[in-house]
């Protein structure tokens, strides 16, 4: 009989902790799917917004852990796991953290690199320039996550940036400023020329201390004072102003880029990749467009889809790419068109190829993977 009982107790011990076990593995199915949703809703592309969040099992009940950039995703998500009635303990964070809401970076050298994670050995995603102001999102150990005017999300370690208070930044922007219009260029300690401050690069922008008949005096985010020829440098609200972004200054902008070398993940003139490219020459004639190919094919007016190239005009970004196995297009490559049957493009560095196959810069390669041309110019109001 002691038998008889014991073998019933464990018979249903084993059905109560074999219905637990059901019953979690059921929420967790659950949860995953609100997960997938979710992220599907608010960020889809990781590259412009983040919900990145993890489900862990402890015993009989659930930690769901994570970042969001995106306070709807929060609050949809928390409701929809109420409604469902599945308890969790909860150690979600929304970005940017409490003690970084009132702080925007302010980039700091000539070109800093933003990286796909923290780390020096992490993968380049993009690059911002002297005078960016980025968001910041988080801090772990000095690594900063920020995001770009272009809405590009990515990793710098703190000395790249001037970090400011919301006081600090309105006194910040406040003060007139003037932006690099040559390639390449230096700043210095002395109106002499002698002791360099820093490299500058085209799309640079510091504060304006005083003008000179042959030299601005100028601030860095930082607060360093430094020398630089008027040659090489605009009153940014002139640059501003004088912008008359067409076909030709387009053209004009792209081709000093020639011979530049290819850099995965440059936006500058140290280096670009092909979308980098693309981005520098219409960011150097007063627009921003998205960061990757990917991304800018979205922008715009389609003109071409069919390989017919009569109605293209200077300017306009041709995208090349191929479908994928599931029927799926992959965006991979973007040039510029400037006439002639022939675009700009970064590929191992930048160049002018030709869609007839008759010229001597006939790219083949890219002739056969190309998708469709897009229209920017007074389509595009960023």
């Amino acid at each position: 009989m002691k038998m008889q009982r014991l073998i019933i107790t464990i018979s249903t011990c084993f059905i109560i902790l074999t219905g637990c076990k059901n019953e979690s593995s059921s929420n967790v199915e659950t949860v995953n799917t609100i997960i997938g949703t979710i992220q599907q809703k608010y960020a889809p592309d990781k590259r412009t917004a983040r919900f990145e969040v993890t489900l862990v099992e402890n015993g009989t009940y659930l930690i769901i852990k994570g970042i969001t950039t995106n306070e709807k995703a929060l609050v949809n998500f928390k409701e929809k796991m109420d409604s469902i009635g599945i308890s969790f303990t909860d150690s979600l964070l929304l970005l940017p953290t409490a003690d970084l809401k009132d702080k925007t970076g302010v980039i700091n050298n000539s070109v800093s690199n933003i990286r796909s994670t923290k780390g020096d050995a992490s993968e380049m995603a993009t690059q911002a320039l002297l005078g960016t102001p980025v968001k910041i999102l988080q801090n772990i150990g000095g690594w900063y996550m920020v995001q770009t005017p272009d809405m590009y999300i990515g990793w710098i370690y703190q000395s790249e940036m001037d970090i400011k208070d919301d006081d600090d930044l309105n006194n910040w922007l406040s003060k007139p400023k003037i932006i690099i219009t040559e390639m390449y260029t230096k700043s210095f300690q002395n109106a002499d020329e002698n002791q360099p401050v820093s490299d500058l690069v085209a799309g640079d922008i510091l504060a304006l201390v005083e003008e000179n008949p042959d030299h601005y005096t100028v601030m860095y985010p930082d607060g360093r004072e430094a020398f630089i020829d008027k040659k090489h440098a605009q009153l940014y609200e002139n640059w501003l102003t004088s912008l008359q972004t067409s076909q030709k200054t387009l053209v004009e902008t792209s081709k000093q880029f020639l011979g530049l070398p290819y850099l995965w993940g440059g936006t500058s003139p140290k280096g670009v990749d092909c979308s980098g490219f693309t981005k520098s020459v219409y960011f150097l004639n007063g627009t921003i467009i998205p960061r990757d190919a990917s991304q800018q094919v979205h922008e715009g007016e389609l003109i071409d889809d069919k390989k017919d190239f009569s109605n293209l005009l200077p300017g306009d970004l041709l995208f090349f790419g191929r479908i994928t196995p599931e029927g799926k297009e992959k965006v991979v490559h973007v040039g510029m068109w400037i006439g002639n049957n022939e675009y700009i493009h970064a590929s191992g560095r930048v160049k002018i190829n030709s869609v007839d196959s008759t010229a001597s810069n006939y790219d083949e390669y890219n002739y056969n993977r190309y998708l469709r041309t897009k229209r920017l110019l007074d389509k595009h109001t960023n």
